[in-house]
């Protein structure tokens, strides 16, 4: 069993990077990052938990991500460029970022952000340390570059659509491109030296200010992905590179239809052949960029369910088999200190929570599932253990606000007569103080809670793409010193005020 060193009594908040305000569209690493870091400070938190990081594909979603080790170069800031003589201000405000500050509009975004990071790299002369980049990241960068600029020169089409040299990688094919279009590659991990330079700086102020980083890892990767191309033998693919089945979940009471992901699904068996090496080396990378890692969809470690490929639901899926306890041996054995947190949610069987309770690991615990009229729910705060994570609601769900909008009279009865209020206006803040006066050790609320926002601030709705998914911003002004104050109390009289300056939680 894997050696709870991590898990102390605390606090933290849910704020996505790209939900920070900026001048440019997006939020960045850059100087409302520290902001936000120095309000978690004043307002005693320890945690910051992030979403993934990785450069976004499919409908914006950093669940799906060209890469899972590259870093998104929407969250380059752009005024760290212009201190460093690589941009010009006057550039950088006369580009459109977008008409709404509350909402990100990712395609005027990344037309920006190319036409400056493309300038930015024209005036950059430090090749020597982007070659020492290079060489600390060569497992995955180059891969990565090159096959951003493929992508780009087929006017974006996925790889799986590319000729047969390129889609199987001929060697002599890929050495041809690598050459004639050296400039563009170098580009790209121009890009991530960039992101990694920015965020380790950003990582470090705020763990200096006491503020520990939890980072999330979705459990698969996107079929267009540099990674399902660089190593096709990984994944469940026919000999033309095409999966064979992918992943998703099975019809349930949300959905008649389950949800079909599309994700390529892993050839486990080949993995466990070289001790899980690639995804050994993700979890390495992950924990040098974060404090703690959360895995999406624990569950899938069990068993997962497999989709039959070309399907238009998940209706005809079945579960198999996945690498259990073996993975996580591994895990224990090859990655030191890893402090992981099991996303445990969804449908869970009694192996996936043998497998969760043997990995150690703490699970998720979170209360908008927990006030369901007709059952006793192992969510509500009274049945929940001490060692996991407890949420008023995560990036999936609606805000607490939407939730007492939009709940069923019967549920929403339950809700207000345990937590013992009047009025729908408190139920915000009644569940806050649920989740943080829980026995639960860490208690992480999303920031659109703090400011009780309703169902215009949601972060995305799961099974539908487009619309305002992954899209809200936080505005400049909603880190007051007044809101700071009423975290930091709550969190000193529930006995998860951070108390020991920059060094709480060295375990982590």
């Amino acid at each position: 069993m894997a050696k709870k060193t991590w898990m102390t009594r605390a606090a933290g908040v849910l704020l996505p990077v790209s939900s920070l305000p900026s001048k440019y569209g997006i939020g960045t690493f850059g100087r409302a990052a520290r902001e936000w870091v120095d309000f978690l400070a004043r307002a005693k938190q320890s945690y910051w938990q992030v979403l993934p990081l990785g450069p976004t594909s499919f409908g914006d979603s950093p669940y799906q991500s060209y890469s899972a080790f590259a870093g998104n170069p929407l969250f380059i800031d752009l005024q760290e460029l212009c201190e460093a003589g690589l941009l010009k201000k006057g550039r950088c405000k006369r580009t459109p970022w977008g008409e709404d500050p509350s909402y990100v509009d990712y395609d005027t975004v990344r037309a920006g952000r190319e036409q400056l990071l493309r300038r930015a790299f024209s005036h950059f002369k430090n090749f020597r340390v982007l070659e020492r980049f290079r060489k600390r990241n060569q497992a995955w960068v180059e891969d990565y570059a090159l096959y951003m600029v493929i992508k780009e020169r087929m006017k974006g089409r996925p790889w799986p659509e590319w000729e047969e040299s390129l889609r199987l990688r001929d060697p002599e094919t890929l050495e041809t491109w690598k050459k004639q279009c050296k400039e563009d590659v170098d580009y790209h991990v121009f890009t991530q030296y960039l992101f990694f330079q920015q965020w380790n700086s950003l990582k470090k102020y705020a763990n200096e200010k006491g503020v520990k980083i939890i980072g999330d890892a979705p459990i698969y990767v996107a079929m267009d992905s540099a990674d399902v191309w660089a190593h096709p033998e990984l994944f469940q693919l026919d000999e033309n590179n095409l999966p064979t089945e992918v992943a998703g979940c099975p019809p349930d009471a949300f959905s008649e239809d389950g949800q079909l992901w599309g994700n390529p699904l892993y050839r486990w068996d080949v993995m466990q052949q070289d001790g899980y090496a690639w995804w050994m080396e993700r979890i390495k990378a992950n924990l040098s960029m974060y404090d703690v890692l959360r895995i999406d969809h624990f569950r899938g470690l069990e068993s997962y369910y497999a989709i039959p490929y070309g399907d238009a639901t998940a209706r005809n899926g079945r579960w198999r088999k996945g690498p259990g306890m073996d993975f996580i041996r591994t895990i224990n054995k090859t990655v030191e200190r890893a402090a992981i947190i099991a996303e445990d949610l969804g449908l869970l069987t009694p192996a996936v929570n043998r497998l969760l309770k043997n990995s150690g690991y703490p699970g998720m615990k979170v209360l908008q599932f927990a006030f369901n009229a007709g059952e006793e729910s192992t969510y509500l705060p009274h049945n929940l253990p001490t060692h996991c994570v407890v949420y008023t609601g995560t990036h999936d769900n609606d805000t607490t606000r939407g939730w007492f909008d939009t709940a069923s009279p019967d549920d929403l009865e339950l809700a207000m007569d345990y937590l013992g209020i009047r009025d729908v206006k408190e139920g915000t803040w009644a569940f806050i103080r649920a989740a943080l006066s829980s026995v639960a050790d860490l208690a992480v609320i999303p920031f659109q809670d703090y400011l009780d926002l309703g169902s215009e601030a949601r972060i995305n709705t799961p099974s539908t793409v487009g619309g305002q998914n992954w899209k809200w911003r936080c505005s400049i002004d909603s880190t007051t010193k007044k809101l700071a104050k009423k975290m930091a109390r709550l969190a000193t009289i529930y006995g998860r005020a951070r108390t020991l300056g920059g060094n709480d939680h060295a375990d982590a």
